[in-house]
């Protein structure tokens, strides 16, 4: 007996996604908002290939502590490194550098794409995943940056969202490094430790920040419970100092109506102390002990953003100073920013969670300029696609408008000069915009095409035997309607003698009344 062939089992790859219709079209809807904002900013598009040379994401690959440096990585033909691009920033910084003098600057340019990231996944965590951004290249000024902020909120409200469901954070990595200077942090290592313990806060709360900034924290909460992560190796005062200063603006402010401003006025003490006067948000960070000429640099800048949002309008809750607020890359130098949603959100599993980032970005100066050797400044944001489509389909606002199934033209003979009919109704209903299509499978059982029309979901089906094309007519079948009607019917000679939703119309008036009956559906539906 011959052995049976070998099969090869069907298995998606570990972080990776089949996409479907609903969410691919839920994506277009999504990014043509964003791109529409985008646009109105001046922003114009371009494209990069998803492979780029190892060499060229240099020290800004990923996490060190991660397989292959973060990165899916293999060898050309001419022993050279490739690599799924991380980001989308790092190709565009190539892109700049390679044709900088071909590049009209300042360059403002946005790109959506995916991104591939050589990490364990899991729940959320995907290893490749969309990102939609916009950059400035070749503008040194905060400015640039403020306006980052700006059309961030101008792309959450694009998109649905409304005012106090969705914040701006803004702050700036010279601020952090000015305060890591004050309190005795130099080891460029350990600040990056530091930075990352931050970005926790969110998550773990002050004590678990803490923890991460001293000795580390197991995931369990407890010594020996899950996986270990090592902290940043501070003292009691260091680290005392820095929870003091990311947690600045957690204290109770004064008058509700301040709480989203972009410079609130809150109840400051600066050492503990139980008395407590109100302080706008930067004079208190300046009076707050860790002033040196890199933060005061930091919160120029900051006051600059604030001076400019607050002179465009948008010192209403869009936009506000976060102390907390760091942004995971290293690259960054200046003014970073994150869009967060504050609504409660239904997740997939139907769960009331706080989605929160959906998006961030900031000032990279030193990017362009290690392929260049002299100074490019640059300033971007990136969204989060698959995220926020997530978000915004969960709170109804993407997918609400359902792509109509195709009219399905049945086949009821298989001879060229009956086939040749079919082609030719189903071309003249796409020629009038109308979805359609004409049954492919086996023509000999026609319940199976009802069948096919069913699982579908077709709104009509065109129905044409040797009688009609003899006179020249067509029958049309209201699928919807007749499924409604069938539940009434109780015998097959019943259904015989009524015909259910089904006009005898001639070929020339195929298209008028086919939209006549998706028209009259429609009425029904809303």
């Amino acid at each position: 007996m011959a052995k049976k062939a070998d099969k090869t089992r069907a298995r998606l790859p570990r972080g990776f996604v089949d996409r479907h219709a609903s969410d691919i079209r839920a994506v277009e809807e999504m990014n043509a908002r964003i791109r529409e904002v985008y646009e109105r900013y001046g922003f114009d598009p371009i494209e990069t290939p998803i492979f780029e040379y190892t060499d060229a994401l240099g020290k800004f690959l990923p996490d060190q502590d991660r397989p292959n440096e973060g990165v899916f990585s293999l060898q050309d033909d001419d022993e050279q490194w490739l690599s799924l691009r991380y980001d989308l920033t790092a190709p565009l910084a190539r892109h700049v550098a390679e044709n900088f003098n071909d590049i009209q600057l300042p360059y403002r340019t946005y790109r959506a794409g995916y991104v591939f990231r050589n990490e364990k996944p899991g729940p959320g965590r995907f290893r490749q995943f969309m990102q939609f951004d916009a950059d400035t290249v070749g503008a040194p000024g905060v400015a640039a940056d403020a306006e980052m902020c700006m059309m961030m909120a101008d792309v959450m409200e694009a998109l649905g969202i409304a005012r106090g469901d969705y914040v701006i954070r803004v702050n700036n990595r010279k601020v952090l490094d000015g305060v890591m200077e004050a309190i005795g942090v130099s080891e460029d290592g350990q600040k990056l430790t530091v930075l990352r313990a931050i970005d926790k806060l969110d998550k773990f709360g002050p004590e678990g920040v803490k923890l991460l900034l001293g000795p580390g924290r197991w995931d369990g909460g407890k010594e020996g419970e899950g996986d270990f992560t090592k902290g940043a190796g501070l003292d009691e005062n260091q680290t005392r100092s820095m929870i003091r200063f990311i947690t600045i603006a957690n204290r109770p402010y004064d008058d509700d109506s301040q709480k989203f401003a972009i410079d609130p006025v809150f109840k400051y003490g600066s050492g503990g102390e139980s008395e407590t006067e109100m302080k706008p948000l930067l004079r208190a960070i300046r009076e707050s002990g860790f002033q040196n000429a890199t933060t005061d640099q930091g919160l120029d800048e900051l006051e600059l953003i604030r001076d400019l949002a607050i002179g465009a309008g948008y010192d209403d809750g869009r936009i506000i100073i976060d102390p907390s607020c760091v942004r995971g890359l290293e690259y960054y130098t200046g003014p970073v920013f994150e869009a967060e949603l504050l609504a409660e959100i239904p997740n997939e599993k139907g769960d009331i969670v706080r989605f929160g980032s959906v998006g961030g970005g900031g000032r990279y100066d030193g990017l362009v300029s290690r392929f260049r050797g002299q100074p490019v400044p640059a300033t971007g944001f990136s969204i989060g696609v698959s995220r926020l489509m997530t978000a915004l389909k969960n709170l109804g606002k993407l997918g609400q408008d359902p792509v109509l199934p195709p009219v399905l033209v049945t086949v009821m003979d298989g001879d060229t000069e009956a086939m040749a009919k079919y082609q030719q109704f189903t071309q003249k209903l796409r020629a009038a915009g109308i979805r359609a299509e004409m049954y492919q499978g086996n023509w000999k059982k026609f319940g199976n095409q009802l069948k096919y029309a069913d699982r579908r979901g077709s709104p009509v089906a065109i129905i044409q035997g040797a009688d009609e094309r003899a006179n020249g007519e067509i029958q049309i079948k209201d699928l919807l309607e007749g499924k409604r009607l069938s539940a009434e019917i109780e015998s097959n000679e019943e259904w015989r003698e009524a015909r259910v939703a089904q006009l005898t119309v001639s070929e020339d008036e195929l298209v008028d009344a086919v939209r006549k009956m998706l028209a009259a559906q429609a009425g029904e539906a809303a």
